[in-house]
């Protein structure tokens, strides 16, 4: 690890050499939390949203995880997800199969993904009642503070325009403080209809990481992290705040450039 620490009130920082180095250290901090939720409560919720962060998990497959972690206590949601077709090449349920899924012993119906047979709208509702009743039953914790479910951990990317799940800059679904989940259909990146976790259910979760990695997100991540004027208030990454959680940035040098890094520790 290169740098760590808290950063102007805007969580942890930990910054590290390589894209290599954020895989092996992100697959260790998901599979110590993982032993800790299940040693407390019985099962490990874990949110994910799409991308290169699916890929980031295969380091999961390998020595020692993929004989220590206990995969049968995992409950799996998708920040996003693209309403498409479970076989479409935009899934990031499919993307996380072929990658992940399919090569752990996860109990297939805790992979909760959503319903692809029916509108947007429809699939946001189905999604939300589905991770109510988990929340009933008390295999998602529920917040003690909010009428929202307290996921174990909440894993994000950054997009290069700040946007976290589907919720990008400037959109309405940004003040949506009653449904757990929304939906869009204006995506400014295809495909354009899309689920999402609201800002209240992402601020509930007990663990909040955002990950971002590469030179294209180092203008992002300043916006996100840095007090830098007006200009960052519209920044959905900045919205990230949970209320009684940790948040950890996982930066590689590249996506941390442009930080003012001296206050933090080697």
């Amino acid at each position: 690890m290169a740098l760590s620490g808290d950063h102007k009130n805007r969580g942890e920082l930990r910054i590290y050499d390589s894209v290599d180095e954020v895989k092996t250290v992100l697959a260790e901090y998901i599979a110590e939390l993982s032993d800790a939720a299940v040693q407390e409560h019985g099962f490990f919720s874990l949110v994910i949203s799409g991308g290169s962060l699916i890929d980031l998990m295969g380091q999961l497959l390998h020595p020692p995880y993929n004989k220590t972690v206990d995969w049968t206590k995992w409950y799996i949601f998708w920040a996003d997800e693209c309403v498409v077709s479970k076989n479409h090449e935009d899934s990031s349920f499919k993307h996380a199969k072929d990658v992940f899924l399919s090569k752990v012993p996860i109990v297939p119906s805790h992979a909760v993904s959503i319903n692809d047979s029916v509108s947007a709208e429809e699939a946001a509702d189905d999604y939300e009642f589905l991770i109510r009743q988990l929340v009933r039953t008390r295999v998602v914790k529920a917040s003690q503070i909010s009428d929202c479910p307290k996921f174990d951990l909440v894993l994000l990317e950054l997009g290069n325009d700040g946007h976290v799940a589907s919720l990008f800059p400037n959109h309405p679904a940004l003040n949506e403080r009653e449904e757990w989940v929304t939906f869009i259909t204006d995506s400014p990146i295809p495909p354009p209809e899309r689920i999402t976790f609201t800002l209240p259910v992402i601020n509930s979760a007990s663990n909040v990481a955002v990950v971002a990695e590469g030179e294209n997100k180092a203008d992002s991540v300043l916006l996100a992290v840095d007090e830098i004027g007006p200009d960052c208030l519209s920044i959905p990454a900045r919205m990230v705040q949970p209320a009684s959680g940790n948040l950890v940035w996982f930066l590689d040098r590249l996506a941390a450039a442009k930080l003012e890094v001296s206050d933090l520790k080697n």
